[in-house]
C-alpha cells in the first residue's frame, strides 16, 4: 500500500481541472485557489486538450468530468495515469452514470463525487485523493452495487480472481466493498491494523488492481457476504 503524502503551503497539491463548462472550471478553481494548500496549475474543456495539456503540467489530482464533448473523463483517467502512475483522479459524475463511472474506477480513478457536492466537502475530496485514499460519495455507491448486482454486470459465479482469494481475503475484500478503513476491519474481525494492511496488500495483487476503490467495486460479487462472527484464523 501506498504511503500517505503530505502536503503544505509551501508544497501544494497541484490540481488539473477538465470540464466543458467555463463556469464550472472557473467556479473549481476559485474555490480550491482559495485554499493555501491547493493550487489549480491549469485545466481544459475537452479530451483533447486534457491529454495534451496534463503531462507538462504534472498535477498530483487530475478532477474530471466523466461526460466530455469529444470522448469521456475515463479515457483522460486511463491515460493520464500511463504517464503519471502516481496521478490521482476524481471524477465528477451524475447521478446516471453508472456505467461510466465503473469503468472510471477500473482504469484507476481514485474515487468520485457528485457534481451537486458543497464546495467545502469538494476540497476534502481533493484532500483525500492527494493523499493515496479513496473517495467514494456513499449514495451513488450504494446505487451503483445495488444496479451491479442485479443489472446486466451481475456475474452468477464469481470471477476467478476473486474465487482465488482465500475465506479471510474474501472477508477483507467484503469490508473493504463496505468502505470500511483498516482499523475498521481489524476490529470486526479481531484483527491488527496492520496484519489488515497485509492482507488488502495481498489481495490486491491477487486481483490484478492497484487501488483499494478498484477492489471495492469487485467486491460486489462477494454480495451479502457475512462477516459479523469471523475470529483470528
Amino acid at each position: 500500500m501506498a504511503e500517505a503524502r503530505t502536503f503544505t503551503e509551501q508544497n501544494p497539491i497541484r490540481v488539473f481541472l477538465v470540464d466543458d463548462h467555463e463556469v464550472v472550471r472557473r467556479g473549481l478553481s476559485d474555490l480550491l485557489n482559495a485554499e493555501a494548500d491547493i493550487s489549480v496549475v491549469g485545466d481544459a474543456e475537452n479530451m483533447e486538450h486534457a491529454l495534451a495539456r496534463g503531462p507538462a503540467l504534472r498535477p498530483d489530482v487530475a478532477v474530471l468530468d466523466v461526460r466530455l464533448p469529444d470522448g469521456d473523463g475515463v479515457r483522460v483517467c486511463r491515460e493520464l495515469r500511463s504517464q503519471m502512475p502516481e496521478l490521482a483522479c476524481l471524477m465528477l459524475t451524475s447521478f446516471d452514470d453508472e456505467e461510466a463511472l465503473l469503468d472510471a474506477i477500473m482504469a484507476g480513478a481514485s474515487g468520485y463525487v457528485l457534481k451537486q457536492i458543497k464546495g467545502s466537502d469538494l476540497v476534502s475530496a481533493v484532500r483525500t485523493v492527494a493523499s493515496g485514499q479513496s473517495m467514494l460519495d456513499p449514495a451513488t455507491t450504494a446505487r451503483l452495487m445495488r444496479s451491479l448486482r442485479a443489472g446486466p454486470h451481475a456475474t452468477p459465479e464469481l470471477a476467478p480472481e476473486v474465487a482465488g482469494l482465500s475465506p479471510r481475503e474474501r472477508d477483507i475484500l467484503a469490508l473493504v466493498g463496505e468502505g470500511l478503513t483498516n482499523r475498521e476491519i481489524g476490529k470486526r474481525l479481531y484483527l491488527s491494523e496492520k496484519t489488515v494492511k497485509n492482507h488488502i496488500s495481498q489481495l490486491l495483487a491477487k486481483l490484478g488492481v492497484r487501488r483499494r476503490v478498484q477492489a471495492a467495486v469487485l467486491a460486489t460479487q462477494l454480495g451479502h457476504h457475512d462477516t459479523t462472527d469471523h475470529r483470528m484464523q
